[in-house]
């Protein structure tokens, strides 16, 4: 077997934004305790920015064994070529084994080129990493303890496991929600290390004249009770019983991207592959037919009831209740049972 570089550390490259960590990158630290574990390694996560070591702790106390906390004045805003040079430099400097980021906008722009910069390959948009041993199907040579990088592929016609058994580090980005939130442990310690980055003004090469933020409108990932529609609702009309639906739960309204695309409902109520991932106690799916895409971001509801005119529809397959009929009248009926019980 051959096994390459076994004792480099797994990294999560932790973001930050106007002093507050991004959940993604603390859900990622869940992942990669697995991962670390599995391989008998520390798990290290990457901080920079500008005073931000105080959040050093709260990463340690999530999963990490060791925060390299990189700060210096042009990391105050994230801008591409002083980030990218940096996180360079250190998986050149510290030879990790495997290097995982958010699939957020910021990681998105980072990560290829760090993967770029360090000749290595990467993966983007996995809904899991696993570790595993692979074999060549020519060679017949055996790689043990790889990163399995699962996503889908072909439009989530299928799920392909893609792996970089020779140019090390194996790297990955994760989609926000996908992962799930560790549980602080403040008795957890574990090892700060801060330097200052070698960079000077010819790294920035864009100045930021302004900086601003719009509020996501609502909070999926945080909803008990979500009432999504799909394109089999028929139009922004009728999406107003999945409105009248939520609002009867106490629920979150959520969408497929069909409806967003038909412009029904802002994306920022998409569930999905491209949208959020969600794991609420209750989801009712009206109208959506179960695309793989769809179901990649909510699968791992507790309870799924699905309503739908077609009983072939994909969704049925992973749902725990379905109901098959018109939802023009099951709608109706089950505002009207929720009202009675209340």
């Amino acid at each position: 077997m051959i096994k390459v570089n076994p004792q480099g550390d797994v990294w999560v490259v932790a973001e930050q934004n106007d002093g507050a960590l991004h959940d993604v990158g603390l859900e990622l630290l869940s992942k990669g305790r697995e991962l670390a574990d599995a391989l008998g390694v520390r798990l290290t996560a990457v901080l920079l920015g500008a005073g931000v070591a105080a959040m050093a702790e709260r990463l340690v106390h999530c999963g990490a064994d060791r925060v390299l906390v990189g700060e210096h004045p042009l990391l105050g805003h994230y801008q591409a070529n002083p980030y990218a040079k940096t996180v360079a430099r250190l998986v050149e400097e510290h030879r990790p084994q495997i290097v995982i980021f958010g699939a957020t906008p910021l990681g998105r722009d980072l990560a290829p080129r760090v993967a770029s910069a360090v000749w290595s390959g990467l993966t983007a948009d996995c809904t899991d990493l696993r570790i595993g041993d692979h074999t060549e199907s020519g060679s017949r040579k055996t790689y043990k303890d790889i990163l399995f990088q699962i996503r889908p592929a072909f439009g989530g016609n299928i799920i392909a496991t893609i792996v970089n058994p020779e140019r090390w580090p194996q790297m990955a980005t994760v989609r926000e929600g996908v992962m799930r939130m560790p549980e602080a442990d403040t008795s957890r310690r574990g090892e700060i290390v801060t330097f200052v980055p070698e960079l000077d003004d010819e790294d920035v090469v864009l100045a930021i004249l302004e900086h601003q933020r719009t509020e996501r409108k609502v909070n999926l990932k945080a909803a008990r009770i979500i009432v999504a529609g799909g394109a089999g609702v028929g139009g922004k009309e009728t999406f107003r019983l999945v409105w009248d639906l939520a609002n009867a739960l106490g629920a979150a309204v959520g969408a497929s991207r069909a409806a967003v695309d038909s412009g029904w409902i802002d994306k920022d109520h998409q569930v999905g592959q491209t949208g959020t991932t969600v794991r609420p106690a209750l989801y009712i799916a009206v109208g959506i037919s179960g695309a793989v895409q769809h179901r990649a971001g909510m699968g791992e509801a507790k309870k799924i009831v699905a309503i739908n005119a077609d009983p072939d529809a994909p969704i049925f397959q992973v749902a725990h209740y379905g109901i098959v009929g018109d939802l023009n009248r099951v709608i109706p009926m089950m505002i009207d049972a929720v009202k009675k019980r209340v």
